[in-house]
């Protein structure tokens, strides 16, 4: 398997990365609105990334984006939580750890940017994630946190770094 390399966004990737995000959610029939899918955010990334506290890697394999995950001082979380947000894949690449890389070094950055706490939200047709998601030590609260915007998600969960 060739080498899969993690990298900050850069300002060229807006249009790929929209497009990657897009095609994960009409592949899941999640395109609705509540969602990242209709976010304006997600044609400017780069951007919204610039945002202190926040971090976004990209993951590539011999230069073409395959997939991506961040992390987002989301609005009115508690004090010391951010967001585990936009963790998508395109599917050739799915089921071989790359997810689990991407949060890991989310998971890395949010220690770094002094974040004490995760928190997400996803959707039930996105099993799969959920259960990595379990895996990687979240777990499931009833409500939501934060001002994410995104009122189409129903899945919230957590995790102490």
């Amino acid at each position: 398997m060739p080498e899969i390399i993690l990298r900050p966004i850069r300002p060229g990737d807006n249009k790929e990365l929209a497009g990657l995000i897009r095609t994960v959610f009409r592949e899941f029939k999640i395109d609705r609105p509540g969602t990242v899918y209709f976010d304006p955010t997600t044609d400017d990334l780069y951007t919204l990334f610039r945002t202190p506290g926040s971090a976004y890697w990209i993951a590539e394999e011999e230069g073409r984006m395959i997939g991506g995950c961040g992390v987002f001082p989301t609005p009115d979380l508690p004090p010391g939580c951010a967001e585990l947000v936009k963790l998508y894949l395109l599917v050739p690449w799915r089921g071989k750890g790359i997810g689990r890389m991407l949060m890991e070094k989310c998971f890395g950055s949010a220690r770094d940017l002094g974040y004490t706490r995760l928190y997400l939200e996803s959707l039930p047709e996105l099993e799969k994630a959920v259960s990595m998601y379990l895996k990687a030590g979240f777990r499931h609260i009833p409500h939501a946190l934060g001002n994410s915007g995104h009122f189409g998600c129903t899945i919230w969960m957590v995790k102490d770094l």
